[in-house]
């Protein structure tokens, strides 16, 4: 995450019946029923998976100066385990190279399949600070992303819309690899992405869940929103709306007019009474006292808000391209 984000308290946006989503050219996707605004068929995730790849981005820093940096030979070494996984699943992937002060790479990867017109992509940044491995911001969010699409090929999922997962570089210097994906693409390329979810930041050791809200994103945000919402609350748990604005990778997304939404577990900020109460934790102290810092490790990180999370994150994949 690279900057402080602004809480806010805004009731979810109420949707009656099925609700549609546009891409940026104005098209509609097809609706979300009732039914599918509810929790997806989704297989578990088993946290123990996302822990596992968390160990690996953790021995990969500690073997590369302590970081996962962009332009450090941590962050490419990250970017190459996740290619590998995925290469061996069956995914199609690419390496989009940028210069920010450096080399910099996206990793895209696509699922065979589905209609590309109709794409549904998901993402979160996989760049630490210098100052630390970046376990949970955002090894959290890649290691969901990574282990969500590897239960796509091992159950060998045949998605409705096609499905491409994001790995982006340079987000700590100001969200510059999703910017650069996004402007490579000409209209008619952006045209067919029907919406796309972060995931930034899933498993802070005093966790809260938030969810992106709609209110100054694209038209077709809300029902994002709505069914991340519902997802959480058929899970027991409460969210709250976090405006983000053009704070992380879904902001060139929005930008180009596409519908945009997302899950986040607090960063610097401090937990308030109310929060404490109804999610656990310790008020009065942050989300994640190491964030940006040298012990953001593989201890930073709440298991049962990353194995909550990573649940939500494949409801949102097998929901979004049904």
């Amino acid at each position: 995450m690279r900057l402080r984000l602004a809480l806010v308290t805004l009731s979810t946006v109420a949707l009656a019946g099925a609700v549609t989503y546009g891409t940026a050219s104005g098209a509609q996707a097809p609706s979300l029923s009732p039914k599918q605004a509810r929790i997806a068929a989704a297989p578990d995730i088993p946290v123990a998976d996302v822990q596992a790849h968390l160990a690996q981005l953790q021995g990969i820093a500690d073997a590369n100066g302590g970081n996962r940096a962009h332009g450090r030979p941590g962050f490419r070494a990250g970017l190459d385990y996740v290619k590998g996984a995925l290469d061996a699943a069956g995914f199609t992937t690419q390496l989009q190279e940028f210069s920010a002060g450096g080399t910099g790479w996206n990793l895209i990867a696509d699922w065979p399949g589905g209609d590309e017109n109709q794409t549904m992509m998901f993402g979160g940044h996989a760049d630490s600070v210098p100052a630390g491995p970046g376990i949970n911001d955002n090894g959290s969010g890649s290691a969901g992303l990574l282990e969500v699409a590897l239960t796509v090929a091992e159950t060998h999922l045949q998605p409705a819309k096609h499905l491409r997962f994001a790995w982006w570089g340079a987000e700590e210097l100001g969200l510059v690899g999703s910017s650069e994906y996004v402007s490579s693409l000409p209209q008619t390329e952006i045209d067919k992405i029907a919406g796309y979810v972060n995931f930034d930041m899933i498993g802070s050791p005093n966790p809260g869940y938030f969810v992106y809200s709609s209110a100054d994103q694209p038209e077709g945000s809300a029902a994002f929103e709505k069914m991340l919402t519902d997802d959480y609350t058929a899970r027991g748990i409460q969210t709250e709306p976090i405006t983000v604005g053009g704070r992380s990778d879904h902001a060139a997304f929005a930008d180009a007019g596409i519908p945009t939404g997302g899950t986040f577990s607090g960063a610097e900020e401090i937990k308030t009474d109310e929060q404490a109460a109804k999610w656990g934790g310790t008020a009065g102290q942050a989300f994640d006292e190491c964030y940006h810092s040298a012990c953001d490790t593989a201890d930073n990180i709440d298991v049962p808000a990353l194995d909550a999370n990573s649940d939500v994150l494949a409801d949102a994949v097998w929901t979004l391209s049904a």
